[in-house]
């Protein structure tokens, strides 16, 4: 079964054409999605961009640690783990080269789970293991997803 989504830029030059021949570019554009609010973007501000909106990797990160949890939730669904609270407080690691290309190298998930039943922490931990692998971001990177996953009980 295949599902696809679409997605629209949009960017305006506010710039005068002397700018332009410098290669100045403003980074600050936005992405269209049918019927959701528009989300203002710009590059990382380390990458001479607005510090105050959302840029690729903030949101590269988010659809990680967004899609980690929605798929930690359902496996837990499936064997009766009822989570309590959820946090993550992830990081990721971007190396650019001297060319000005760059990637990530790796992620680190942080969850911290609260759970209602005791007897069931050692599952619910290592079900961070299965929802990794059921996650359709991290299955779509071709960088490491790491999990530092802890879990307490109400």
């Amino acid at each position: 079964m295949k599902h696809f989504f679409k997605a629209t830029i949009n960017w305006t030059s506010n710039q005068n054409q002397e700018q332009s021949v410098k290669k100045n570019y403003s980074k600050t554009h936005q992405i269209k999605i049918e019927g959701k609010p528009i989300l203002d973007v710009s590059a990382a501000k380390a990458f001479k961009g607005d510090p105050e909106l959302y840029n690729p990797e903030d949101l590269l990160l988010s659809s990680l640690v967004s899609c980690h949890m929605m798929s930690y939730l359902y496996v837990c669904s499936q064997n009766g783990i009822e989570v309590l609270e959820y946090t993550d407080n992830a990081e990721a690691t971007l190396e650019v080269t001297a060319d000005g290309s760059g990637r990530f190298t790796e992620v680190r998930l942080h969850p911290k789970v609260k759970i209602a039943n005791v007897d069931k922490m050692q599952e619910a931990l290592e079900l961070h293991i299965k929802a990794n692998q059921l996650c359709f971001i991290a299955n779509s990177c071709n960088f490491p997803v790491l999990h530092n996953a802890t879990c307490e009980t109400a």
